[in-house]
């Protein structure tokens, strides 16, 4: 059996140590008050606030419908990439071929390629999971919106506030999912190529959850200051 090279290790190794990282410093400091899922959160608590006082809630009903399509999308997506990276671990060595044929790429052997394969398959496995428990919590949610009280309830809110939060949460885990698997496309090329489009997913991740204008026009309308 041929060995992996010691730069397709060290690229992994960079690859997995900033996804389990950046995950973990994103669920550490979700809360803080400038995060997108921190603002998220407290309108979603408004919005719960303002369904226990309308006795006709199908507008709460048609939100909840709306994302449970985008999760539902993403979900039956990920099967269909899970059949194509299967069908092309079928015909490894056509595969190969092409990949050796594009510009810079280096060498790659049967081994190096099936790993990589199975990384994406892992990658997409790992999403798959994620977006369907962000469906089932959204189910439930729905079912809090049908058992909710009329009138006002701060406890029930926030009960219904977090359920919907922790969906969104691995909803948004599962889309991060996606950004990674973008950057193992890279590894094709070079394993140097995927430690730099790792580094840029986490760059553009973090910019968009703790410093993009979505992010100060929410702040800014939580807070009622015109910016």
């Amino acid at each position: 059996m041929q060995e992996i090279p010691v730069s397709d290790i060290i690229s992994l190794t960079w690859f997995l140590a900033s996804w389990a990282g950046y995950t973990w410093y994103a669920d550490r400091y979700a809360r803080r008050e400038r995060s997108l899922r921190a603002l998220m959160h407290a309108y979603r608590e408004q919005w719960m606030r303002q369904m226990l006082m309308r006795d006709n809630r199908v507008m709460d009903v048609n939100i909840l419908r709306n994302l449970l399509q985008s999760v539902g999308f993403f979900a039956s997506a990920t099967l269909l990439v899970l059949a194509g990276l299967l069908t092309i671990l079928g015909s490894t060595d056509r595969a190969i071929e092409i990949v050796r044929a594009l510009p810079f790429a280096g060498k790659t052997t049967l081994l190096q390629w099936e790993l990589k394969l199975l990384v994406l398959c892992v990658i997409f496995v790992y999403a798959f999971f994620k977006f369907t428990w962000a469906l089932r919590q959204f189910n439930y949610c729905s079912t809090l919106i049908g058992a909710a009280p009329t009138g006002p309830d701060d406890a029930f809110a926030r009960r219904a506030a977090e359920v919907a939060t922790h969906a969104s949460k691995d909803f948004n885990q599962g889309l991060r999912a996606y950004y990674f698997s973008l950057a193992a496309l890279g590894w094709f090329v070079s394993p140097w190529l995927f430690m730099a489009a790792t580094s840029a997913v986490v760059l553009v991740l973090y910019v968009r959850e703790y410093r993009s204008a979505a992010l100060r026009m929410l702040d800014a309308a939580a807070t009622g200051e015109k910016k």
